[in-house]
């Protein structure tokens, strides 16, 4: 009955208080929601008090919103993103945090990085100028465009306003930078200068070989296709611009290959920073007005960097900015059009790259054509739908620009790319007016000798070389391969043509043409990479079939091929620098480890000692690989323990490919300077305990031997070759496997020869040129 009670109770109490109760519960609710709703907004309001970007108003605004959530995901309609874009400038858009439902936002770590540079207020523009070159004459472009941007900063520096101004240019060559450093992100600001933005301007050639640009775009197309990396990692920059130097008497159109990289590389540089082109594409003939056209170009970025600065930005309407039209492949590319038409219309590449499934193999493992299918498998690309079986490129097609310098030099081109020349030394000889040094040295005549090479590519640009850069480069075998048999028989016939046509030369003598129409000897040094050709084993066996002997040179950038070359009869190693740096300047190597393969290829050398004469060849270039360099090659001579050390002066054929790389006369040492090099050099392989001592000399030559003591017999120096030894211990080793050393063929050095003879022949007159051998007659008597 007490409990009755008590619910009668309370129920007369709700019915008395409950609205009182219900309007308190509706109060208590609403002032927790709106103290809530409240808390976001004041958190902003702090946020906001950092001044905005002057980006932040900009139309490009709402284009990287949509590049932020778009890209890899589903399409955002327009006037969603402009929805987007008002939100963040209008003050209500902050009561919130942001979402957009049904969108995967891309690379958020790199997009984030981008914008949060972004936002910090434009103050200084920093243009960078980047170029390459094999000749140097972009080199000199270059600086002239760097001269430009300069006096443009000095006049639009203010003195009243030292926040906000365009810095003075940097300067890279393309060569020596690190593509990751530059390409892979932009460019971080300096600590105390938080609002400087970076302006690419990209100065660059086109050539039909190979070259360091090869692989920059190649970096370039990973960069963009590496899932681990932002598609845009430059969208930071400020903008950018490509200016291109072509041959249009080479290359008469664009769809010929006028300026066919400089296109390229705008494409990749519009794709990586988000269409940041700052200014149009730009086009200069080397043989034409590339320097005017250069100066125009130079004059109208100077005033979008001045826009830029004004503005914050590039802003809609400035020519080059991306918006509202870009090229059709860009376009085809983002949208993804399966349309066969537009597919017609996108770039061709340089190197088509076919599937290996795609391939169609003989029984015998080789294309139809019986030569194996030239396959680049560091290049990134996909093949055209229609290819089928990969297309054979010359490396030197007899319709190129590359084949008309060569012959125009005197080069005879075997097949499609290999080369016999007649040596100005084989020209001496037969007129009794000397021979090399490998006839001082070796015992070779050089009117027996027949200079060729079965690859005119190759992966160096060294400075000193006198092929006048117009030779093929690569880093890796792309074309198509001939035969081993067409290569031999077609140096052999050009170089009987060449020696043929030498019998009316005044001073020929009977004897040695006679003599020279029997080759003897093959060096394998004349241009390019002869261990570069795939079949080289097989044509230095159909040398030796006829007993001629091969002196082949390499340029220690191939580990792979000289681990597997076969039996020559001397190898030779072309030995430039000392270390890193120098023979990255000397050599100019397109191979990105280029150092790494350079001692690999001492180690195979050293292993190869006590079967192949081995040989480090030293053209020594005043300047740059001469001082204080003593003690970095006596580090190679240990590591690799070469038979014998050439020491060569360099030789300066006067061409604008020198200069450019800047080579003259001033870096071409006296013989004086090479006696006194090899004397200290010989002299701390003595104190390393290393067994070396000063075997010969050809002062004519201006070149000098080192030998190691092995060749060192009965107190007499054996540098020479025996050659009809050599060929019966090749035969033997074939027939029943009986192995041998170089010492085993050795032959006793002439008198003449030796360190401190001179080296010249006896036998042969020297010529000197006029007044010269007066002059050295004059400085004899005045030393005695």
């Amino acid at each position: 009955m007490a409990d009755f009670s008590v619910d009668e109770g309370l129920l007369a109490f709700w019915h008395l208080y409950r609205l009182p109760l219900l309007l308190a519960l509706v109060a208590a609710f609403t002032f927790i929601r709106f103290y809530r709703t409240l808390q976001p907004k004041s958190r902003t309001a702090t946020a906001s008090s950092i001044p905005p970007s002057p980006r932040s108003h900009s139309p490009e605004k709402s284009e990287k919103i949509a590049i932020g959530y778009d890209e890899e995901a589903t399409k955002v309609e327009k006037s969603t993103i402009q929805t987007i874009a008002e939100k963040e400038k209008a003050p209500k858009s902050t009561s919130g945090p942001k979402r957009v439902s049904g969108k995967k936002p891309s690379k958020v770590a790199g997009r984030r990085a981008g914008s949060d540079q972004e936002q910090q207020p434009l103050s200084f523009i920093q243009p960078i100028i980047f170029w390459a070159s094999l000749t140097g004459s972009t080199e000199k472009y270059a600086q002239v465009l760097l001269e430009d941007l300069r006096a443009a900063a000095q006049e639009r520096a203010d003195p009243e306003n030292r926040e906000r101004a365009i810095l003075p240019p940097q300067i890279h060559d393309l060569s020596y930078v690190d593509f990751d450093d530059y390409f892979a992100a932009a460019p971080k600001p300096p600590p105390n200068s938080p609002g400087t933005r970076y302006v690419y301007c990209l100065l660059i050639p086109s050539y039909n070989i190979d070259t360091i640009l090869n692989t920059f775009l190649g970096h370039l197309d990973e960069t963009h296709n590496d899932f681990r990396i932002d598609t845009a990692p430059l969208s930071s920059l400020a903008g950018y611009a490509v200016f291109g130097f072509g041959d249009k008497e080479g290359w008469p159109t664009e769809e010929e290959g006028y300026c066919s990289q400089a296109k390229e590389l705008d494409r990749w540089m519009a794709k990586l920073t988000g269409r940041k082109r700052a200014y149009p594409l730009g086009f200069g003939d080397v043989k034409g007005d590339a320097e005017a056209a250069l100066k125009e170009w130079s004059h109208g970025l100077q005033d979008i960097l001045g826009d830029i600065l004004e503005h914050g930005g590039l802003g809609e309407g400035v020519p080059g900015s991306g918006d509202p039209l870009e090229s059709d492949e860009e376009d085809l590319d983002e949208e993804g059009s399966d349309d066969s038409s537009k597919k017609n219309r996108k770039r061709n590449k340089a190197q088509d790259v076919v599937d290996l499934e795609d391939i169609k193999f003989s029984a015998d493992g080789q294309s139809g054509s019986g030569a194996p299918v030239p396959v680049d498998f560091t290049t990134a690309g996909a093949s055209p739908a229609s290819a089928i079986q990969p297309t054979e490129k010359e490396m030197v097609p007899k319709t190129s620009p590359t084949y008309a310098a060569l012959t125009k030099q005197g080069y005879t081109i075997v097949g499609s790319h290999s080369g016999v020349k007649i040596c100005r030394w084989t020209k001496s000889a037969l007129r009794g007016r000397g021979s090399c040094y490998k006839f001082s040295f070796y015992g070779i005549r050089s009117h027996l000798c027949m200079e060729a090479t079965p690859s005119l590519s190759c992966s160096n640009k060294c400075i000193f070389c006198w092929r006048h850069g117009t030779n093929p480069v690569g880093t890796t075998w792309r074309w198509k391969v001939d035969s081993p048999d067409l290569i031999f028989n077609g140096i052999k016939e050009g170089h009987y043509k060449k020696i043929k046509m030498m019998r009316g030369v005044p001073g020929v003598r009977a004897e040695r043409f006679a003599e020279a129409m029997r080759i003897r000897h093959c060096a394998l040094s004349l241009v390019g990479e002869p261990i570069f050709y795939p079949h080289i084993n097989q044509f230095l066996d159909m040398l030796h079939s006829e007993r001629i002997s091969s002196f082949l040179v390499c340029n220690a950038q191939h580990p792979d091929q000289l681990e597997t070359l076969n039996r020559v009869t001397q190898l030779y190693v072309s030995i430039d620098a000392s270390n890193r740096e120098s023979l990255r300047k000397i050599d100019r190597p397109l191979h990105r480890d280029f150092w790494e393969r350079f001692q690999r290829c001492l180690d195979i050398l050293r292993e190869k000692r006590h079967m192949q004469r081995t040989v480090f060849r030293l053209t020594l270039v005043k300047g740059f690989n001469v001082d204080d360099e003593v003690i970095g090659y006596a580090n190679l001579v240990e590591k690799a323990l070469p038979c014998f050390i050439e020491i060569k002066g360099v030789t300066y054929c006067g061409t604008s490919t020198s200069a450019g790389a800047g080579l003259t006369m001033q870096n071409v040492p006296f013989y004086e300077e090479i006696q006194e090099f090899v004397t200290s050099l010989n002299k701390e392989l003595e104190r390393r305990g290393l067994k070396y001592g000063l075997a010969a000399e050809h002062a004519h030559s201006c070149c000098a031997l080192i030998a190691s003591e092995r060749f060192y017999v009965n107190g007499k120096w054996h540098s020479r070759i025996d050659y009809d030894r050599f060929f019966e211990l090749l035969e033997k080793e074939k027939a029943d496997g009986t192995p041998f050393k170089p010492e085993d063929y050795m032959s006793e050095t002439l008198e003449w020869a030796l360190w401190g003879n001179g080296g010249f022949d006896p036998n042969d007159e020297r010529v000197y040129r006029k007044g010269k051998k007066k002059g050295l007659q004059a400085a004899a008597a005045a030393q005695d």
